[in-house]
C-alpha cells in the first residue's frame, strides 16, 4: 500500500460546491486519523476510512479535531492551517494522516510522515505556520 501526501480531489471538488468552511464558527468539524505504513492513501481518496487506522494507547478510532486557524489570503493565495494536534499517553505507531470533514465524512488531505513515528507518550502533529506560502491547505 501507499500514502501519497497533498489535497484530496474530492476536497477541491467540495470547495468548488460550497460544501467546506473553515471560518470560525462553522458547523463543520475537521479531524485527523492516524494510519499505519499499510493505508492506501492519495488525492485519490474520498472519504475517512478506518481501512489500516492505527490502534493503539491514547488513540482513539477516528482521530482527534482540528481547529482551524481563520482562512485569510495574502496576493493571490488563499490559505488556512490548524493549531498543532497532541495525543498524550500515547503508545502507538503512525506512518500518515487524514484530514478530513467529520461532519460530511468527506476527505481533505492526506499527511505522509516519511516513515514509521512511533510514539511512546506523547505524539505531537505540528502544522505550518498559517501563510501564503506556507499553510498546509492552499490556493493559488
Amino acid at each position: 500500500m501507499t500514502i501519497h501526501q497533498g489535497q484530496c480531489t474530492i476536497f477541491k471538488q467540495n470547495c468548488l460546491s460550497g460544501l467546506e468552511n473553515f471560518a470560525s464558527g462553522t458547523s463543520y468539524v475537521y479531524k485527523i486519523a492516524l494510519y499505519t505504513a499499510n493505508a492506501d492513501l492519495s488525492y485519490e481518496t474520498t472519504a475517512y476510512t478506518t481501512s489500516n487506522e492505527i490502534s493503539g494507547t491514547g488513540y482513539t478510532a477516528g482521530g482527534n479535531t482540528l481547529t482551524p486557524i481563520v482562512p485569510a489570503s495574502s496576493g493571490q493565495t488563499a490559505y488556512v492551517s490548524f493549531n498543532n494536534v497532541t495525543w498524550t499517553g500515547a503508545s502507538f505507531t503512525a506512518r500518515g494522516a487524514l484530514i478530513y470533514n467529520s461532519t460530511t465524512n468527506a476527505a481533505v488531505a492526506v499527511l505522509d510522515f516519511g516513515s514509521d513515528k512511533t510514539a511512546t507518550s506523547t505524539f505531537t502533529i505540528t502544522f505550518p505556520t498559517a501563510g501564503a506560502t506556507t499553510a498546509i491547505i492552499r490556493f493559488s
